[in-house]
């Protein structure tokens, strides 16, 4: 049996963040420098022609998890994820967001493993009535280096209820 391995997984939702975002924003692979991030964002106005052009190129409106629906696709992800056999310690739904601490194997492994998780969300949410795209690609899997920031993560996951966020906790939801 394969080694597993703790991750901490992030994915959001369709035009979560666009390039020129007034909330500050990235480049792929960081390829152009650009002033500012989430935490000090730039100048008002400073990348507002990108963002505008970003905004126009989107083929619906950026996509935002109603607070009734973040359950549904809480759980959707994380019967998913332990069908594919992942130990989830913590998963939090945010409106364009999503995080989730897990133990599985190493590789690509993680990556693929919660874009089924986001498909079966999508499956989900389809037979409720949704239409359109839900999801941005990718996602970013980053492994958990020790005891003390696997604690750190579970921690920041569940701080995420305060925001709103539905919160699915493996002590409130024991694995079947």
């Amino acid at each position: 049996m394969e080694e597993r391995i703790w991750f901490h997984c992030t994915t959001h939702t369709y035009a979560a963040w666009l390039l020129g975002d007034p909330r500050g924003f990235r480049t792929r692979h960081h390829r152009q420098h650009v002033e500012g991030d989430y935490k000090n964002p730039p100048p008002p106005g400073m990348y507002q022609s990108l963002h505008q052009r970003s905004m126009g190129l989107l083929k619906q409106a950026p996509v935002m998890i109603e607070r009734d629906l973040r359950e549904v696709v809480a759980l959707a992800m994380v019967s998913k994820l332990q069908e594919y056999t992942a130990q989830v310690l913590a998963l939090s739904v945010s409106s364009n967001h999503v995080h989730l601490l897990a133990k599985m194997p190493a590789g690509d492994i993680p990556k693929l493993w919660v874009g089924y998780a986001k498909r079966e969300a999508t499956f989900q949410l389809k037979e409720l009535g949704w239409a359109g795209k839900l999801w941005a690609k990718g996602g970013k899997a980053s492994r958990i280096r020790d005891r003390q920031h696997q604690l750190n993560t579970y921690s920041y996951i569940l701080r995420h209820r305060d925001e709103g966020a539905w919160v699915w906790d493996f002590k409130d939801h024991p694995a079947k």
